[in-house]
């Protein structure tokens, strides 16, 4: 395992935007259906099913699990192995790398591809200073 978290990730701010923006379109896809009644809707079909209010129960595990697999899913589309963990990482709330991965796909190898030319262009303003 990686001694710190830089040395397991070493994507650029770019990249590190690319991520985020990848977790706010569910987040704000839940937001906007809300504001339409789609939880108050939910929440009704779920009491009104044969498992009953008993059915509320798992909603936050069904919720968690949908954030854990985009997250994971977002990690491993930049190349992060979400299972490891560097040395100076651990503990509440980073404990995810603990639970099995929910990716939907492989971890694969593009972050630099996706930064290279952006890092290439930083690195080129740095060099004319």
């Amino acid at each position: 395992a990686p001694a710190t978290m830089h040395e397991m990730d070493e994507r650029s701010m770019p990249a590190w935007v690319l991520s985020f923006s990848a977790a706010m379109v569910p987040f704000c896809a839940f937001c906007y259906g809300h504001s339409r009644g789609v939880t108050t809707r939910v929440v009704e079909r779920v009491v009104k099913s044969p498992v009953g209010v008993y059915g509320l129960l798992a909603l936050p595990f069904l919720t968690l699990g949908m954030e854990k697999s985009i997250y994971d899913t977002v990690q491993s589309w930049q190349g992060l192995d979400p299972n490891v963990v560097p040395k100076d990482r651990g503990g509440f709330p980073s404990g995810g790398s603990s639970l099995p991965s929910f990716s939907l796909i492989p971890v694969r190898k593009i972050a630099k591809r996706l930064t290279q030319a952006i890092e290439q262009k930083e690195q080129q303003r740095e060099s004319e200073k």
